[in-house]
């Protein structure tokens, strides 16, 4: 027997432990070499734990929603043993590989009562609590026990986690979590923040309670920008492979107001104020598993078709879950894009430790006064917030304006006034 160790990967200096997501495999099964075996979430991102050896996994060691730390054994790989082999091992062993998956339990009735990571099992084996024979302490159903019934042939269909007949499932949050209480037309379901959302809401607190936020507002006639858009789209997308959208517009007025006013870029250290010589703009990205905000380092170095591509990479990693951790460190400066979902006005909280965020918002057509005339025109709500401990109003509000006159007259951002 050739047993090889699989272990959690090495974790940032910020991060201290790790949530063990849903095994891909079980005891039992072959694995090939490379082939992902567990995710594992931080407060950050979603870490990927390949296989380091093909074989067959012979152990799972830490299970489902285990938390551990970076080195911490997890399973073990036996490289000499064939599937069949270790898939007719003795029932016990599969027990004791449940039991040491499963957390201690909170405090429950007597009967037909599962465990969280049973009643997932239930749920994707399409069994009912019922059909379970409990071992767990009063009764309680464990995974070792879906597990035997599974390998037993029990087929009952589940029915104590449904939701009550006439409300839609989409309308509760589709995740591994404890059956729904079955609460006849109001059904309840309690689940554990994950790590990453629980560490944007200690985030979010950290800034309210910290900075000195205040907020001011600009409005900004989006026309030139649209017909530059419109004017370059076609050779723009057929040079560089992807379309032009509106947030490296938003990016490059950023940098150019920065440059203008460098307190806008910087942070509070102590009772040291930090000016940043570099461009690091955080981009806040919507995903699966809560709000990233991935770095575009040196922004002010890039081209439009860099920044262009380098957002739609974050998009599509972040709906994947593959942002890695040095890609959402730093950063001097942020940006929200809340027009994307179609927000008219926001008040953005900023991202510790910057000093100041940019807001941006739909932009529709409205009735504005231009040389005493009413027109319409495309316009968009510019919203920054910034702390106040270090930033002035007039900083401020030049630096918005700055950003208002390079958006309404874009050739500005080619000869940098």
């Amino acid at each position: 027997m050739a047993i090889v160790e699989v272990k959690v990967p090495q974790l940032s200096e910020s991060v201290a432990e790790a949530t063990m997501l849903t095994w891909k495999k079980k005891a039992g099964e072959a694995v090939a070499i490379d082939e992902i075996l567990i995710e594992i979430e931080t407060d950050k991102v979603v870490l990927e734990v390949p296989a380091p050896a093909a074989g067959v996994l012979a152990e799972i060691i830490q299970g489902d929603s285990a938390t551990v730390v970076a080195e911490q054994l997890i399973a073990k790989i036996d490289t000499e043993a064939t599937a069949g082999a270790v898939a007719a091992a003795p029932a016990a062993a599969a027990a004791a590989v449940a039991a040491a998956a499963v957390a201690a339990p909170a405090a429950a009735s007597k009967g037909d009562v599962a465990m969280p990571a049973a009643a997932k099992l239930l749920v994707d084996n399409n069994l009912s609590v019922s059909a379970v024979t409990g071992t767990g302490k009063d009764g309680r159903v464990t995974k070792g026990d879906v597990l035997g019934a599974v390998a037993a042939g029990a087929t009952k269909v589940v029915a104590a986690s449904a939701i009550p007949t006439g409300v839609p499932a989409k309308s509760l949050p589709q995740v591994a979590a404890p059956a729904v209480q079955n609460l006849g037309d109001r059904p309840e379901q309690r689940v554990p923040m994950s790590r990453l959302r629980a560490r944007v809401a200690e985030r979010l607190l950290q800034s309210q309670s910290t900075n000195a936020i205040l907020t001011t507002f600009n409005e900004v006639n989006m026309a030139p920008v649209m017909e530059m858009r419109k004017k370059f789209q076609d050779a723009f997308s057929k040079e560089h492979g992807v379309k032009i959208g509106f947030m490296s517009f938003f990016v490059k007025a950023a940098v150019h107001a920065l440059k203008k006013f460098p307190v806008l870029n910087a942070s509070v250290d102590g009772n040291d104020i930090v000016y940043h010589g570099y461009f690091d703009i955080g981009i806040a990205v919507g995903s699966p598993r809560g709000l990233v905000v991935p770095i575009l380092r040196n922004a002010d170095q890039m081209s439009f078709a860099d920044i262009e591509k380098k957002i739609a990479e974050f998009g599509k990693k972040a709906q994947e879950g593959k942002l890695g951790i040095e890609e959402m460190t730093g950063g001097t400066f942020s940006i929200s894009n809340g027009g994307t979902f179609g927000s008219m006005l926001s008040t953005p909280i900023i991202n510790p430790p910057q000093s100041a965020i940019l807001g941006v918002h739909a932009t529709k057509d409205r009735a504005v006064v231009e040389n005493g005339q009413i027109v319409i025109r495309p316009m968009n709500y510019l919203a920054m917030s910034y702390d106040h401990r270090i930033i002035d109003g007039r900083e401020a509000v030049l630096g918005l304006v700055a950003m208002k006159e390079a958006l309404e007259d874009p050739s500005r951002l080619l000869f940098d006034i």
